[in-house]
C-alpha cells in the first residue's frame, strides 16, 4: 500500500531502471524503494534524519544513498530522463519562465566544515565559499533561482546567497536549460527557449543583451528609472506584449508548488550541494506526477 507522498507504481516503473545496480564490492543494496521513500519523508516533512520513521530502514542508509547519489549525479539524471521523456512527446511547452524566491535557512544551516570530504574531492564536486548562504531582505537565507516550461515545470534551478540578485544569475540559469533527444534520435540537447518570460528583476539592460545575443525573443516589462531614462534621452520602448506576460505567473506556481515540502521551503542542510539535491529531487517528483 502506497502512504501518502511516497512513489506510486507508475513513477517508480519510470525511475527503477536508471538507478545504480551495486553498491560498494561485495555489499548489497537495500531495498531501493524503501529507501527512496525513506528520503521523500524527510525532503517533506523537514523532520532529522535520525527521527525517519522503522518502515525505512535504518536513518544511516537512507542518508548515505541521498548523498551518494547526490555525489554520481543519479538525481540530475533522473530529473534530465524525465523532461526527455516528456518532450519526445511533446509535452514540454518551451514558452519559459524565469524568477526567483527567497528561502529562509534554518540556524542548523549554517556551520558547515570549510574543507570538503574526502569522496567530494575526490568526485571533482565543487563546493562554494558561501555555501550559499546570505543575509539579504529575508534575512539569513538562500536564493533559488528557477526557470520551468509554460506547464508549471522546472527546467534548470540554481541556488545562490539570499542577498545576490536575479539579472546576474540569468545566463547560468538558462545555461542549466539542456533537455537531451529520446534514446537514438540525432541532434544536440535542447537549450533555446521559444519565448522567455520574466519580471522587472531582470529587465537590465544586461539581461536584453543576452537574450538578444543568444536569439531568444522576452517579454520583460520595463522599469520605472529606465521609462525615465528613455524619456530623457529618448529612444524606443522595447517591445512588450501584455497578454503572453499574464502567462508569467507558471514560474510562482511552480515555486509554490515546491515549497509544499518543507525540506525545499526552510534551509536546513548545511551544503549547497545538499540543499541543491533536495531541490531537484523534489522537481523529479512534480515531472513524475504531471
Amino acid at each position: 500500500m502506497v502512504k501518502r507522498g511516497e512513489t506510486t507504481d507508475r513513477a517508480w516503473e519510470r525511475i527503477a531502471p536508471l538507478l545504480p545496480e551495486h553498491g560498494r564490492p561485495g555489499g548489497r543494496w537495500r531495498d531501493h524503494r524503501g529507501v527512496v521513500n525513506g528520503i521523500l519523508w524527510k525532503l517533506r516533512t523537514a523532520s532529522p534524519w535520525r527521527d525517519l520513521p522503522e518502515r525505512y530502514g535504518p536513518w544511516q542508509t537512507c542518508y548515505d544513498r541521498f548523498v551518494r547519489w547526490r555525489r554520481d549525479g543519479t538525481w540530475d539524471r533522473l530529473l534530465a530522463h524525465a523532461q526527455t521523456k516528456s518532450d519526445a512527446v511533446g509535452g514540454v511547452e518551451w514558452e519559459v519562465s524565469v524568477d526567483s524566491t527567497v528561502v529562509r535557512a534554518h540556524q542548523h544551516a549554517a556551520g558547515a566544515r570549510h574543507r570538503p570530504s574526502g569522496r567530494d574531492s575526490k568526485g571533482g564536486v565543487e563546493h562554494t565559499h558561501d555555501e550559499a548562504l546570505g543575509r539579504g531582505r529575508g534575512g539569513f537565507s538562500t536564493k533559488l533561482h528557477l526557470a520551468c516550461d509554460a506547464r508549471g515545470r522546472p527546467l534548470s534551478l540554481l541556488v545562490t546567497a539570499g542577498q545576490r540578485n536575479e539579472a546576474p544569475e540569468l545566463g547560468a540559469l538558462l545555461d542549466g536549460i539542456r533537455v537531451a533527444r529520446p534514446d537514438g534520435a540525432p541532434g544536440r540537447p535542447r537549450k533555446r527557449p521559444h519565448r522567455l518570460l520574466a519580471d522587472r528583476g531582470y529587465a537590465h539592460d544586461s539581461c536584453r543583451k543576452l537574450l538578444r545575443r543568444r536569439g531568444i525573443p522576452h517579454v520583460i516589462p520595463e522599469r520605472r528609472d529606465q521609462k525615465e531614462r528613455r524619456k530623457r534621452r529618448g529612444g524606443r520602448p522595447p517591445l512588450f506584449d501584455a497578454e503572453a506576460y499574464r502567462g508569467r505567473n507558471v514560474v510562482e506556481r511552480c515555486v509554490n508548488r515546491l515549497k509544499q515540502w518543507r525540506g525545499v521551503a526552510t534551509r536546513y542542510e548545511k551544503r549547497a550541494c545538499n540543499y541543491r539535491a533536495t531541490v531537484v529531487i523534489v522537481s523529479l517528483m512534480v515531472w513524475l506526477s504531471s
